[in-house]
């Protein structure tokens, strides 16, 4: 991420010139600045807080919730307060920069069991040798136990850069899981720099991972057949943190941090390929040199592309009725940005238009409740829950 130094602000404006002016030029995607603010009347309301730097969150039913900490604890949302979730078996967490604990979801077949499996993302290891991992526990109502190792990525990297990752179950049974490029220049894993890795089918690095239950390779991944890793679904991404199904037209949905600018949201196919550090809309951090082209034959296009970056994190697409003008609407947090975007497309999966909804604070997760709210994690000292309402 960047800070918000008046000098970097002026340059990122510039580089959305560009972007625009080359766009216009060769008929190329158009990137996009900050959003007007939204027209719908909307307010956040606090429902809890207190949980350090929170990062992911999974509904276990009206009310009640597990929700992550970066720094390795789990907590349970019981109304209006947070209470401690024992972790029993859990590896030993690696919190350097971006690492952590960090999403989490429950298995659909245990919804309303007494029992749950909970299946968590985490970055175990050191800073020299470090890697995403999938677990797998059972949440009994007051603790985890039997936390077991499901999958790690089998190339170590180092530093505290780049983990992704989102989870996301599919309708046939299989979970997502994103994995992100491991850093940036110079960082290098192996024998290349670590983003180069994300167009490797031999490595999981930046690419989108569809996994059996078990964390085995779900049977049918399209790019097997071309030497990739079994896992792989899609690849040439560069840090994915925001992953949602549209359960109406059954599309993947996915956010992604670019690099010095280029933020994306991508409409995800299985087998697809992304583009980075080929195709961008960004810079290189320390050069500010353009990174890729915006468009490269054999490589999907971004639905959306913003510059400057809001870094985005979690992703919903909104199916209830408390705010009726928002159905099928993509919501994507904001980091840097300290907003919610919301995203309107048409039943083709065609962006028709953005609005922005000003949270003030930096925006982790976003997630429609059971109850048909829009909620969102913001990523704070002392975390909040947001409930946003209609006003």
């Amino acid at each position: 991420m960047f800070s918000r130094h008046p000098d970097r602000r002026s340059l990122l404006a510039a580089l959305a010139v560009f972007v625009f002016f080359t766009s216009q030029a060769h008929a190329e995607l158009q990137a996009t600045g900050e959003p007007p603010a939204a027209r719908q009347g909307w307010k956040a309301e606090t429902v809890a807080e207190g949980v350090r730097q929170p990062w992911g969150i999974a509904w276990l039913g009206e009310g009640r919730a597990l929700v992550t900490s970066k720094l390795g604890s789990l907590h349970l949302l019981n109304g209006n307060k947070f209470e401690d979730v024992a972790l029993e078996g859990m590896p030993k967490v690696f919190t350097g920069g971006q690492g952590g604990l960090l999403d989490i979801v429950l298995h659909p077949q245990d919804a309303g069991k007494a029992q749950q499996r909970v299946y968590m993302t985490v970055s175990t290891g050191n800073n020299d040798a470090n890697r995403t991992t999938l677990v797998r526990g059972v949440f009994d109502g007051k603790k985890v136990t039997g936390i077991e190792t499901l999958f790690k990525v089998a190339t170590d990297k180092s530093g505290g850069q780049h983990f992704g990752s989102r989870l996301l179950w599919l309708p046939d049974g299989s979970l997502l899981m994103s994995v992100a490029d491991g850093g940036n220049p110079p960082l290098r894993i192996g024998d290349r720099l670590a983003r180069e890795q994300a167009q490797n089918l031999a490595t999981h690095q930046g690419s989108i991972l569809r996994l059996t239950e078990e964390g085995k390779p779900a049977p049918g991944n399209p790019l097997a057949a071309k030497g990739a890793l079994p896992e792989i679904w899609s690849y040439g991404h560069r840090n994915v943190q925001g992953l949602a199904l549209d359960p109406v037209s059954g599309r993947v949905w996915a956010t992604e941090h670019g690099p010095y600018g280029g933020d994306e949201l991508n409409l995800v196919v299985a087998g697809g390929n992304y583009g980075w550090p080929l195709q961008s809309y960004g810079a290189d951090y320390k050069t500010h040199e353009a990174v890729g082209k915006h468009e490269v034959p054999g490589m999907l296009n971004p639905s959306v592309a913003w510059v400057p970056s809001p870094a985005p994190s979690g992703l919903a697409v909104y199916t209830g009725d408390k705010i009726a003008a928002w159905r099928g609407s993509i919501f994507s947090g904001g980091l840097a940005a300290k907003d919610i975007r919301r995203i309107a497309v048409d039943a083709q999966g065609k962006v028709t238009g953005q609005d922005r909804l000003d949270i003030g604070a930096r925006v982790r997760d976003v997630r429609q409740g059971p109850d048909g709210y829009l909620y969102a994690l913001t990523d704070e000292v002392n975390g909040r829950l947001l409930r946003i309402v209609a006003q």
